[in-house]
């Protein structure tokens, strides 16, 4: 158990008790919740340096979780730089119904003709959403965005601006995605941060349990409600 746990603090550092324990019963182990928990402390793991706390919002709008796959995906922007100094962008992209990382796209550039290549190279497989909800970036107000959605049938749902609390599913993805790699690592070069985060990705679609999931990973819980999907991928 403690040869588990270190491993655990040492490969995730952002992991909390609560997650270490279920990845530990995914992995197989059945220890009592009780005695992990003991030697979890005994190992000094929850005095791990953590990470400030966002205060809640005060006036947070409704967002209704759709009720099956494809019913509504999320997409994002976010930036960091490397070692050099040089910034790049990341365009993320989630289905809210199981919070499955459809893709992250990565380049120095990402104008709203390359979200379009991304977004229809991820329906190769999954098909086109019902609706994509976006905040109010030039990428995403393009007549370009405009002119694929009404190809595909696709209604973008944009945001008022300065509340993403409307878009809190990417939001709440982006901040894992940030603490969990980009504020993680110091990265060179494009490569690297490709390589990081397909590895992340794998992890976190496929590995890593989610409490709003009923502690199931993203792809468990879309097979679990769609065994036909199994043979699904992601971009």
């Amino acid at each position: 158990m403690i040869d588990a746990l270190l491993a655990l603090a040492e490969s995730k550092p952002a992991y909390g008790f609560k997650l270490m324990f279920l990845t530990l019963r995914r992995q197989g182990h059945h220890w009592n919740h009780k005695r992990v928990y003991r030697i979890y402390r005994m190992l000094n793991l929850n005095l791990r340096r953590k990470h400030k706390r966002r205060l809640p919002g005060r006036d947070p709008e409704p967002l209704s979780v759709p009720e099956d796959v494809n019913q509504a995906w999320s997409a994002d922007f976010m930036s960091d730089a490397l070692m050099g100094g040089r910034r790049f962008r990341t365009f993320n992209v989630v289905d809210d119904f199981n919070r499955e990382a459809l893709a992250i796209e990565i380049d120095l550039n990402l104008p709203a003709r390359r979200v379009v290549r991304v977004l229809d190279r991820i329906a190769e497989t999954r098909g086109y959403p019902g609706q994509l909800r976006l905040d109010n970036g030039p990428e995403f107000i393009s007549i370009c965005l405009a002119d694929w959605a009404e190809q595909h049938g696709v209604h973008l749902e944009f945001i008022q601006p300065g509340k993403p609390t409307q878009n809190a599913l990417i939001e709440r993805f982006n901040r894992t995605y940030r603490t969990e790699v980009l504020d993680m690592y110091l990265f060179e070069r494009l490569s690297e941060v490709r390589e990081h985060t397909e590895t992340w990705l794998t992890e976190y679609n496929q590995e890593r349990p989610h409490q709003s999931l009923d502690h199931m990973t993203p792809v468990d819980y879309r097979v679990h409600h769609h065994p036909e999907t199994s043979n699904l991928g992601w971009h």
